[in-house]
């Protein structure tokens, strides 16, 4: 999986002594194990003296690459900072929560940390905040094991969703996920001589075969910046991976990959016509939950969906996750885009009942043939049109 990287403000009161009493009160995980990586909260109250305090932990765990990446805390029980904090960990994760006990949140944080030593990779600061979770060591039967790691998966309804959650996890070297996928005796590392890699785009075509529901897979992957196209025969049965063949992988350009990748875009432009302040108040209601990118010209805000029902899908795209985008330009511009009609026009319709439409002048609407508005954010213009002007010629 692609690293992380968070910049949030840590909040809430000093960090608790590993001597203060813990009560559990609640915990949850993302449903998302099948995309390599989870989410984990758990809620505590913490006693100091006559002092009884909210002591909230949130944990981002990568099954591929990174493990136990990253953890924040919070005292106290500030809704909104919360809040902010679970979303910009969990927010792009798309998944359910589901409620766990001490033992099994508790498993969880030992998994990952037993991944990082066995990796040698650092564990994320405030280890004097969650060290009391690492010991002493829980052990767990095979069959609670296997119960533990189905909670944090989510329910497998078809073919296409077994193959494009199974292939995802083969590429990114996650075998225990890939075993969990599958049934019968049969190798799951056949692209072990592949580094790790990201499964961008995966087509799925049925065909007729003696071994029952076939299928030719035409993956796009990536590793350190190179491309290569993997066709593989996978059967399958009670929606789960019964066998997995090699059939050929062939290199290709960025410039192929991109056009592989190619897909619309549709986009509407409108003029900030209120002070910047008023501006910001009302878009907030609009962007809660959407993560937030900085850049030289203006503010990025990616809405994803609100779940990963796009796995379920004959012709798999990474990115379909992405419910659309808003960028706030800093000279008084909002541009909003999303990769289908449908999405768009609810994009269009939610800004016309939201505050924010007296702030906003519908300019312009576009569709375009490939996405344009990466290329507008990293280029030097600062209005859009001037900028659809420069590449027209």
């Amino acid at each position: 999986m692609t690293k992380r990287n968070f910049t949030l403000i840590k909040g809430g009161l000093s960090s608790p002594e590993e001597s203060d009493s813990k009560t559990f009160v609640s915990a949850f995980v993302t449903n998302t194990r099948l995309m390599g990586v989870v989410g984990l909260y758990i809620h505590w109250e913490i006693e100091t003296g006559n002092l009884v305090s909210d002591f909230h932990q949130f944990f981002y765990f990568d099954a591929e690459e990174y493990g136990f990446e990253t953890y924040r805390s919070i005292i106290g029980n500030d809704i909104s900072e919360v809040s902010c904090i679970e979303t910009a960990l969990m927010g792009g994760l798309a998944g359910e929560k589901i409620d766990l006990t001490q033992k099994e949140a508790s498993c969880i944080v030992q998994f990952y940390a037993d991944m990082n030593l066995r990796l040698a990779l650092p564990l994320p600061e405030g280890k004097n905040e969650y060290n009391f979770l690492l010991e002493p060591a829980i052990r767990l039967t095979d069959e609670e094991q296997r119960d533990l790691f189905a909670l944090q998966c989510v329910t497998v309804n078809s073919a296409y969703q077994a193959i494009n959650y199974f292939l995802m996890r083969c590429f990114g070297k996650d075998y225990e996920a890939a075993a969990f996928l599958s049934e019968g005796d049969f190798p799951l590392d056949i692209y072990g001589d592949i580094p790790i890699a990201t499964l961008h785009k995966n087509t799925i075509d049925y065909f007729e075969s003696e071994h029952g529901n076939s299928y030719l897979c035409e993956s796009l992957i990536e590793h350190d910046i190179s491309y290569m196209l993997i066709v593989s025969e996978i059967t399958t049965a009670s929606n789960k991976i019964a066998s997995f063949e090699r059939r050929s992988v062939m290199q290709v350009s960025p410039a192929e990959a991109a056009m592989m990748l190619s897909r619309p875009e549709f986009v509407t432009v409108y003029k900030i016509g209120s002070p910047p302040e008023d501006f910001d108040k009302r878009l907030s209601e609009l962007t809660w939950g959407a993560l937030l990118a900085i850049h030289d010209n203006g503010r990025l805000f990616l809405s994803f969906n609100k779940n990963n029902n796009h796995i379920n899908s004959r012709v798999f795209r990474l990115n379909e996750d992405v419910f659309g985008l808003y960028f706030i330009t800093d000279y008084g511009q909002m541009i909003i885009a999303s990769y289908s009609i449908k999405e768009i026009q609810a994009m269009e319709k939610s800004l016309r009942t939201s505050s924010i439409a007296k702030c906003l002048t519908p300019v312009s609407k576009y569709e375009f043939k490939e996405p344009v508005l990466y290329e507008f954010i990293q280029s030097d213009f600062e209005d859009f049109e001037e900028f659809l002007d420069f590449i027209k010629e």
